[in-house]
């Protein structure tokens, strides 16, 4: 079976790739000949990821998935949530991204956070939707290097590593992301 991801994002290309058995094999926007900005100019994370799935289905005709993710901090009422990518403005770049949420949590000791993925799958003329939710902390300060977003700066419960010290392989097991990909396959396998 051939997916679209709506996704050119080589690092979340790489990790969904891992969780999918073998005889899924992923597309990219770029394979199929998809240059163009997807529009995500929802108000929430579902909104985005149905607008992408939506796009890519549409357009071009392929059975899609897309997700969408956000970080959604307690002490910053969500923030930045749907906006996590463009936090601190349209560069979409992640270390002034976790600077300015560093800066507005800097008088915080609630640091509590969640990253929610949300997958929107459009297959034969139906819509189905995956949520992944995994909790944690923000630390005060960006460690590890590998993964990416605000990986260096995000402890999931029970663990005393950033997402950005971990594995891809473990983090992808117990991540957000990994759980919201963990149904989807549930759904196709079945």
């Amino acid at each position: 079976m051939q997916l679209v991801f709506a996704s050119n994002n080589p690092n979340k290309i790489k990790e969904i790739q891992l969780l999918l058995p073998s005889n899924i094999q992923i597309l990219s926007l770029e394979d199929i000949g998809c240059t163009e900005e997807i529009p995500e100019t929802a108000p929430t994370i579902e909104g985005n990821a149905i607008q992408k799935a939506n796009y890519v289905t549409q357009k071009y005709g392929y059975p899609c998935f897309a997700d969408d993710t956000g970080l959604e901090v307690e002490a910053l009422n969500g923030e930045p949530g749907v906006y996590s990518a463009r936090y601190a403005g349209n560069q979409r770049d992640a270390n002034d991204n976790m600077d300015k949420l560093l800066t507005n949590l800097a008088n915080q000791s609630n640091r509590t956070a969640q990253f929610k993925t949300i997958i929107c799958l459009n297959l034969l003329g139906q819509q189905h939707l995956f949520e992944g939710i995994v909790k944690g902390q923000i630390i005060t300060e960006k460690i590890g290097n590998q993964g990416f977003g605000y990986d260096p700066i995000f402890v999931p419960n029970g663990y005393n590593q950033t997402f950005a010290e971990m594995p891809i392989e473990e983090k992808s097991k117990i991540s957000h992301r990994g759980l919201a990909v963990e149904k989807l396959v549930a759904f196709l396998t079945k």
